[in-house]
């Protein structure tokens, strides 16, 4: 008997030394894992986050980036992480696509997190090195097909955004080039702009600045209808490529069994941050867009990676593109 209520006073001393954590939470600052280099367009929409979540949580929200493995390795590292809401992760579509990609993952994107909310949505771009022929799309396609075994199209590494938008694009255009990874977006970009590789499909948060300045040449964005921060640049819809659509989702996580108290104040600095015009007006310029508040909650979140895991693998499967 003396066994059972000592064992029953350890469990209650410990939900309620839980309970008095999270509500003291937080006391230190938080990290943001972003898995992919610096200077990429996740870390670019994360570092924005950071800045307006530390207004609310008070305390200095930072990004830590654990690139590789087509970010793989960084989510692993937030799925063993201590739940108690200092180390959180920031991902994107990627987190959807993995558990078809790779087959053996070091989580499960459905099991190994909890749910915090989306966050932004960003629209791709096709873009090229500035020295590449074509200067419209008609020809850019003509280009393609006529000269498929000297171009290469770069990427962040397999199951990234720009990998992804790329296969989509090689599939609806009929075309099979040399695809080129990289540990990152950012240094994709690099590569794009010192003209080492031809082609990229990159989201707006990395290539609005470099098209705008005229450092890459740009043949389309991927939404049906044109974007604030790139007026000038037509869609691949209206350029004849029909319901051609690439939108690229961020979310928030936590580690599985992260206390409900700690994830709601997460919650709470997103959606203060969602609903700050600064953050918002940050994410136009840039070509993006903060979510709406019924879709920055852990329900909408849980229901949208669902829905995106069952859109891809049939997408996937069929471009026959795995890692080990």
């Amino acid at each position: 008997m003396l066994r059972v209520i000592t064992g029953v006073v350890s469990v209650f001393a410990t939900l309620l030394s839980g309970t008095a954590l999270a509500q003291d939470y937080p006391t230190r600052p938080i990290s943001i894992v972003v898995p992919f280099a610096a200077g990429g367009p996740t870390d670019t929409l994360g570092r924005n986050l950071a800045a307006h979540m530390t207004k609310t949580l008070k305390q200095q929200v930072i990004i830590e980036n654990r690139a590789g493995a087509g970010g793989t390795l960084g989510v692993g590292v937030v799925a063993k992480a201590k739940p108690d809401g200092y180390q959180i992760l920031l991902h994107h579509i990627g987190m959807s696509t993995a558990p078809t990609l790779y087959r053996k993952l070091p989580f499960n994107p459905l099991t190994d997190f909890e749910y915090i909310g989306q966050v932004a949505d960003v629209p791709m771009t096709l873009i090229a090195r500035t020295g590449l022929p074509p200067d419209n799309y008609k020809d850019f396609i003509t280009y393609i097909k006529a000269n498929r075994d000297k171009l290469n199209l770069g990427n962040a590494g397999l199951g990234a955004a720009s990998h992804l938008c790329g296969l989509m694009f090689l599939s609806r255009i009929q075309a099979d080039i040399q695809t080129v990874p990289y540990n990152g977006t950012g240094p994709a970009m690099t590569a794009l702009m010192g003209n080492q590789i031809d082609l990229m499909c990159d989201q707006t948060t990395n290539t609005t600045g470099p098209i705008q300045s005229g450092r890459v040449k740009v043949f389309g964005v991927t939404t049906k209808k044109r974007i604030p921060a790139l007026p000038f640049v037509p869609t691949l819809h209206e350029q004849g490529l029909k319901d051609f659509e690439v939108a690229v989702w961020h979310g928030l996580y936590a580690p599985k069994g992260t206390p409900k108290a700690v994830l709601d104040k997460l919650n709470a600095a997103l959606n203060a941050a969602i609903k700050d015009q600064q953050f918002k007006d940050s994410l136009v310029k840039l070509g993006a867009e903060a979510v709406t508040p019924d879709r920055a909650t852990p329900e909408s979140l849980a229901r949208h990676l669902r829905a995106e895991i069952d859109k891809w693998a049939p997408i996937i499967k069929a471009a026959g593109q795995y890692a080990d």
